[in-house]
């Protein structure tokens, strides 16, 4: 069945091969980015299948104005995937606030706003499915990427909040947590500094790493797109998807300490209720 999307940051990386992947598969977009000139080659191929506009998902009316977009040509959305984002490396103490909300407000805010633009098309509607670009990064917190990660984990409470309330209205909310895809994310896309000595085992790391990872991560944008693709039709789709065979092992493995430090102090987490009647 063909269903109307709408997806952030289409430019490039796994914004670009889902929007890609949408269009292929029949079905109708408007593509976003700050500068809907490079999305030109999608009008060019797809025709009337595809609208672009452009959009700085921290800019409320240009989000609106996207949403409405949709209602106009296409008569209504199916699926809004917020999926546009960044994230540098640095320490916690050599990011600067500016830098922080720079990052929080792309990646955290920017999700609030495009969904709230959505939101009251796909209550009057009753149906549609909103599927929130997280990262393994939004479960565990990653050294030199607290900016980041502050927002991702943000999304992600934001959107257990979302579930709770769309589910009254017959919208289904999908949190997709990629690993390491070969995107531009881990290339030009990003800042990464290696800090100051004191911080190197960690941060320092984290950039050598990821300079070194770049071109040689596991995960493929198009597998991810057709992924995203069935999550998309399904009518039960999870709730939360990780991406990936190293974020399934990263996930899990967090997963089992979590439950663990929690066995370990489960005495005195209980211990501060009042004494039983």
């Amino acid at each position: 069945m063909q269903s109307r999307w709408l997806i952030t940051g289409s430019s490039r990386g796994l914004g670009r091969a889902l929007s890609e992947a949408v269009l292929a598969a029949g079905h109708r977009l408007v593509a976003t980015a700050r500068d809907p000139r490079q999305l030109a080659d999608l009008t060019q191929r797809y025709g009337d299948a595809v609208r672009t506009a452009a959009l700085d998902v921290s800019n409320a009316d240009a989000a609106q104005a996207a949403v409405q977009l949709a209602v106009d040509r296409f008569g209504g959305l199916d699926v809004v995937v917020n999926n546009a984002g960044y994230g540098n490396v640095n320490s916690v103490e050599d990011t600067d606030l500016a830098e922080f909300r720079r990052q929080i407000e792309a990646n955290l805010f920017g999700t609030i706003i495009v969904t709230k633009a959505a939101i009251p098309v796909l209550r009057a509607q009753r149906s549609g499915h909103v599927i929130q670009l997280s990262s393994v990064g939004g479960r565990i917190g990653a050294p030199g990427r607290a900016p980041y990660s502050a927002a991702k984990w943000g999304v992600e409470g934001f959107s257990e909040s979302l579930a709770l309330e769309m589910a009254l209205i017959g919208v289904k909310v999908t949190v997709i947590e990629p690993g390491g895809f070969r995107t531009d994310f881990a290339g030009s896309s990003t800042v990464l500094e290696d800090g100051r000595a004191e911080y190197d085992a960690v941060v320092g790391a984290t950039a050598r790493r990821q300079r070194d990872y770049n071109g040689r991560q596991p995960g493929d944008p198009a597998r991810a797109a057709q992924a995203i693709l069935k999550i998309a039709a399904m009518d039960n789709p999870p709730f939360r998807l990780p991406l990936g065979s190293d974020a399934l092992q990263l996930i899990e493995r967090a997963d089992r300490a979590r439950l663990a430090e929690l066995e370990r102090w489960r005495a005195l987490s209980a211990s501060t209720d009042f004494p039983p009647e």
